[in-house]
Order: structure tokens, then C-alpha cells, then sequence
């Protein structure tokens, strides 16, 4: 079976898709080159193998997979017109999009991952123009699509309510961690880590004002902020730390690279993750593999996947937030009862089970009449 793949997330600085796909590539890239799966990856890079496309391709043997250049921007229009136009000249058996749209005009049954629908449901987190296109595409694609992908029960829900699909086409794969799992308390520092983008939902307004806080009772703690900010309207960590008076306590970077993260992954003694809604929530779970307490928001997410394993917390609450962060600074034992949680959680969560669950799909949807 030939299997086509947008490969366009793999592109660039990686944020939560692209490395979904990039972890499911690397698990399919063992399989057989002679085998029953032949992957297709398509993206805007020139270049004539999947070695342009960077990990897992760049530095090991190819396996199933093979490489076409699509030339264009990589844009919705690239994916309508010359995507499709690809898709049509040389159809795979089957097509999977990992990233909510695909082109509309094709015969190719696809297979569409949604990893969540904020777009449709907080339409007040993105500018006009943005949460439109979004809402179209995924809207038009998932009713299109032969099978969809929802990566938490919670997503599943939510697509099939909001775009009126048939639960029996939804199907939930929960997405995997690939750093080791610590059962272990390490000597760290007095660091709480946020890694993500930055959205209004994530509430690191809320984060810092909790932190101004826990300074009074832990004055040697340290805050550091990861990610891109993508909020809307738009925040200003810095400024609002500087505004609390912890201006010289809080560090706020927009991106690191993996071997920087791994390091602040080892000297953080929690992490803090305070979104009021995910589709799925991978940070938490890397931080706890990583061997990092988790303080999360109180979501239906939260519940569904972390169960006893992370703090949860009321995101409204700075009183709530920052004992939750204090208490963890302070209470090594209780830092070790969630990490015992942690390693009996998170065994669930591996790429291979995602990966061999995601090529089932594609392989019946490959296979409909």
C-alpha cells in the first residue's frame, strides 16, 4: 500500500505537529523497505530524497520512505492547487493529513488528524482572519475525510459535535513521549519551567502573578518561560514580570534547541502547564517522563489523560496556583508521590502503540471500496 503524507510540518522550527509527525515517521522508518507500506512524503523543499526534510530522514537510511518536491509556498493555496494536482497525477493509496486541512478536490481517500478544534470553539483567541481559515478548512476537510484522527477522547467530542460527523469515523490515538521515564528524585534546583507556545489559554499572566507569590516563601526560585508567543490579543511576559517586581527571576525564551530544553528539563524541580483547554497536552507528560512534578489546569484533558500523576489546579485561581508551585518547591515527598504516579501513567503514552494505531486507520481506509 502506498501511502501519501503532507510532510510540510516537518519543514523549519518544529512546533507540536511537526513533531507528531516526525515521531510517527520515525517509528514507520523501521518497518521493512520491502514490506506491505510504501510512504510518500510530499512537501515545498527542493530537493530529490526525504533527507531535505531533516529528522528522523537526515541521518539515517530513508527505510519505506520516498521524497516529491512539490514546488510552491506550502501554503493553503500550494495544498489546493499543486498538492492536489500531485495527488491526482500519482495517487497513493490512501493520504494522510497530520495537521487539520487537506486538499478538498482529491480521490485519494484521506485520513485527517485533528488535535483540537480552539479555532471553533474560542474563536476569540485568534485574529479574524486567521480563525476563519482554520475553521473552514478543518471543517471542510473532516467531512471529506475517509477517517479522522482525534488525538484525545476530549477531541473526539468536540469534532463530532461541532462538525456533525458520525462518532464511527473518529477515531481516538493518543499521541506517544520518547524521553526516558525518571522514577527517580534528582537533586535540582529551584526552577519552575513552562514549555509551549504561548497562547492566551495557557494563562502565563497567571503563572507570573502566581510566581510573585512563591518568591516570598521561596526567594531562591527561578521561572523560566519556552516557547513562541502566539497569543492574541497579545502578552508580554517580560513586561508583566517586570511589572510584579520579579523582573530578575523570570526568564522568557522563544525557542531552545533540544539539548538546551534536555538541560532545563534536568534542573527544574516543576513544571507548570496552566491551560484552560488542549486537544491534547503533550508538554505535561514530557516534563514528568523527564522526571519534572506537573502543576496543570483542572481540564477534561487533564483528567483523561493525567489522572494522579500531575497537580491539577483551579487556572482562575493565583491563591490555588501558587501553593500548588510552593508546596512542590518545598515538599520532596510530595514532588515524589507524583512522579510514582507518573512512571505507572505514562507507560501508555509511546510512539510505537500511536504509530502502529495510526497505520491501521490509514490501512482500512487505504482498503475501503
Amino acid at each position: 500500500m502506498r501511502i501519501g503524507i503532507d510532510a510540510r510540518e516537518l519543514l523549519g522550527r518544529r512546533t507540536g505537529v511537526g513533531r507528531y509527525l516526525a515521531d510517527l515517521c520515525a517509528v514507520w522508518q523501521g518497518l521493512p523497505s520491502r514490506g506491505p507500506h510504501r510512504f510518500v512524503l510530499y512537501a515545498h523543499a527542493p530537493g530529490l530524497d526525504p533527507s531535505v526534510l531533516g529528522p528522523p530522514f537526515d541521518t539515517a537510511p530513508p527505510g519505506p520512505f520516498s521524497y516529491r518536491a512539490v514546488p510552491g509556498e506550502g501554503d493553503s493555496w500550494w495544498e489546493q492547487t499543486r498538492l492536489a494536482a500531485a495527488l491526482s497525477d500519482d495517487p497513493p493509496d490512501v493520504f494522510f493529513a497530520p495537521a487539520y486541512s487537506a486538499p478538498l478536490r482529491i480521490r485519494v481517500p484521506v485520513v485527517l488528524t485533528i488535535h483540537d478544534i480552539s479555532f471553533e470553539t474560542h474563536p476569540e483567541w485568534f485574529s479574524w482572519r486567521d480563525g476563519l481559515r482554520r475553521r473552514w478548512f478543518t471543517r471542510h476537510a473532516a467531512r471529506r475525510a475517509a477517517r479522522v484522527i482525534a488525538v484525545s477522547g476530549f477531541t473526539r467530542d468536540e469534532v463530532v459535535a461541532h462538525f456533525r460527523l458520525s462518532p464511527a469515523r473518529v477515531s481516538v490515538v493518543w499521541s506517544g513521549i520518547h524521553r526516558p521515564i525518571r522514577d527517580t528524585v534528582l537533586t535540582r534546583e529551584p526552577l519552575v519551567l513552562f514549555v509551549g507556545s504561548i497562547f492566551n489559554r495557557r494563562h502565563i499572566p497567571a503563572l507570573i502573578q502566581a510566581f510573585a507569590r512563591v518568591v516570598v516563601r521561596v526567594p531562591a526560585a527561578r521561572l523560566v518561560l519556552v516557547g513562541d508567543n502566539r497569543s492574541h490579543p497579545r502578552e508580554d511576559p517580560a513586561r508583566l514580570a517586570a511589572a510584579a517586581g520579579i523582573a530578575d527571576r523570570v526568564a522568557v525564551r522563544a525557542y531552545v534547541d533540544d539539548t538546551e530544553l534536555a538541560a532545563l528539563y534536568a534542573r527544574a524541580m516543576v513544571f507548570v502547564f496552566l491551560s484552560e483547554y488542549e486537544g491534547f497536552g503533550l508538554p505535561p507528560l514530557e516534563a514528568m517522563a523527564a522526571g519534572v512534578p506537573t502543576v496543570v489546569g483542572d481540564t477534561p484533558v487533564a483528567r483523561e489523560l493525567y489522572l494522579d500523576a500531575a497537580r491539577r489546579v483551579d487556572v482562575g485561581d493565583i491563591t490555588d496556583i501558587a501553593g500548588a508551585i510552593t508546596a512542590l518547591l518545598e515538599n520532596a515527598e510530595a514532588r515524589a508521590a507524583l512522579l510514582a504516579s507518573a512512571v505507572t501513567r505514562l507507560p501508555r503514552f509511546t510512539w510505537e502503540r500511536a504509530a502502529a494505531e495510526t497505520l491501521t486507520i490509514l490501512d482500512r481506509a487505504g482498503r475501503q471500496p
